[in-house]
């Protein structure tokens, strides 16, 4: 059943608890992803990876997700914070915004980003790729999402390196220059 909760969360509940997976798209519009990732094709391949837990920052997504048999969908528009998402997922699921990706990659959390590839002038395209190519994330596009998860190795990313603070702000600062 739906259990509406403060406003815009509604908890939409089928299951016992498992693994968790936190799917944001920040304070953009990302329609795309929500659908991709909430697709019941795309829930079963995470139900197949022990995926049973998805809570979902939707941003002005219009519609309530609906979980298939087996899975626990909770789904919110904005939040003042989302660090407690991240610290309680076990996988990260994102646009591939710079902020988003360092909060996750800063809790050590993995990601997969995702890719606007309708945003013109698209940063997220080179920031996502450099830190995939880096063996930090993984990156797919809304159409890749499927294939790329189904075959992604999260356990073999590599941390991303918090002892300097700099070093993500010039890792970005030489990617938006290049």
């Amino acid at each position: 059943g739906i259990n509406a909760e403060y406003g815009q969360h509604y908890y939409i509940t089928n299951n016992l608890s498992m693994s968790k997976l936190f799917l944001t798209v920040g304070t953009t519009t990302f329609d795309k992803l929500i659908s991709a990732a909430t697709c019941p094709s795309f829930q079963e391949d995470l139900l197949s990876r022990g995926y049973t837990h998805v809570t979902v920052q939707t941003g002005r997504y219009p519609d309530l997700i609906s979980p298939i048999t087996g899975m626990t969908i909770r789904q919110f528009d904005y939040s003042p914070s989302i660090q407690s998402e991240i610290e309680s997922a076990d996988l990260v699921i994102a646009h591939a915004g710079a902020g988003t990706a360092l909060e996750v990659l800063r809790k050590g959390k993995p990601l997969l980003c995702v890719i606007n590839d309708d945003l013109m002038d698209n940063h997220q395209t080179e920031l996502a790729e450099e830190l995939s190519r880096e063996g930090h994330v993984v990156s797919a596009t809304p159409g890749t999402l499927a294939e790329v998860f189904r075959g992604a190795q999260f356990d073999k990313l590599k941390p991303f390196p918090s002892v300097d603070p700099s070093l993500f702000r010039n890792f970005i600062a030489g990617v938006a220059c290049s």
